[in-house]
């Protein structure tokens, strides 16, 4: 066993003189400062995923006709630098990952100018004069005023802008994407940008490509079934390669489209025969618990 080095002892401390303290003369409890509404703003945002800002392009506003009134309600439902603003964001973070990925690549869209008319349809949206990289999008006065109900105006103005500001920021394969897609992917960010409006429903009838909401659910049911970024990488696929149906969805699912809008039907067709079932089921608690019926007393028999 190796030799211990001798130690040697420690002095002893000193001896502390405290004065006996009375807990009468104990310092009271401290009140807590009120935390000020920075101090929670910023509790509450450490709290959540952090949101990934993307570089905003030059937001445009053009009213051609201020006497009209669909421009009233237009103006005085929203503020149209925000309104821009959220929709720009709310596209690229749905269609993109973080702008400091490296495999992030957004189109060039340098400016985008929301136009106000009066005009036949809801909106469009297209190049300017100048080059494709500036955006305009034409949306209908008349719709605005004609077509959407006072309480819906927010959601509805929103989700018209979202879905066009889709057409700003989405690839198309070179022209080559089927118009059915392009306008499934730009309701699909809506869908999830909860913006969605109360008549929008699932449906597998006709074809998978008829676009707009009806292409939409198809796309968020591939979302759900094959994972978060399905849609990403369509949209990427999109960037890259010309659109050949058969490898296209074969390399983004393993399986041809027809065969995924077939399995999207019975999805569908199970998730409505659960929901008749649960409805069954709530209609048989109901009567069990409220009986239609109530035992009336009986009257005794007189005898003659």
């Amino acid at each position: 066993m190796a030799e211990q080095p001798a130690t040697t002892a420690s002095p002893l401390a000193a001896e502390l003189f405290i004065p006996p303290q009375s807990s009468r003369n104990a310092a009271p409890t401290p009140t807590p400062t009120p935390k000020s509404a920075n101090d929670l703003a910023a509790k509450d945002s450490s709290s959540k995923p952090p949101i990934h800002r993307f570089p905003l392009p030059k937001l445009r506003l053009e009213i051609r006709d201020l006497n009209h009134d669909g421009t009233e309600a237009f103006l005085t439902s929203v503020i149209a630098s925000k309104a821009l603003q959220r929709a720009v964001q709310s596209v690229l973070s749905l269609l993109y990952l973080s702008p400091s990925e490296t495999t992030t690549t957004v189109p060039p869209t340098r400016s985008v100018t929301l136009i106000l008319r009066s005009m036949e349809g809801v909106a469009y949206t297209t190049g300017s004069e100048l080059d494709s990289d500036h955006k305009e999008i034409h949306f209908s006065l008349d719709y605005i005023h004609n077509n959407i109900s006072p309480p819906r105006l927010i959601d509805e103005i929103m989700g018209v802008l979202t879905h066009e500001m889709v057409h700003c920021y989405q690839y198309n394969a070179f022209g080559t994407c089927p118009g059915g897609l392009i306008e499934g992917i730009a309701d699909w960010v809506r869908l999830n940008a909860k913006l969605s409006p109360p008549h929008w429903k699932k449906e597998a009838s006709g074809s998978w490509d008829a676009g707009y909401q009806h292409t939409g659910y198809f796309l968020e049911y591939l979302e759900q079934r094959f994972g978060p970024g399905t849609i990403r990488r369509i949209n990427e696929k999109l960037r890259i390669e010309r659109y050949d149906e058969k490898k296209f969805w074969t390399e983004i699912c393993g399986r041809p489209v027809k065969q995924l809008w077939g399995d999207y039907g019975k999805a569908l067709d199970k998730d409505s025969k659960k929901a008749e079932e649960d409805e069954c089921v709530l209609v048989e608690k109901r009567d069990v618990d409220s009986p239609d019926t109530m035992e009336l007393p009986t009257r005794p028999s007189r005898t003659l």
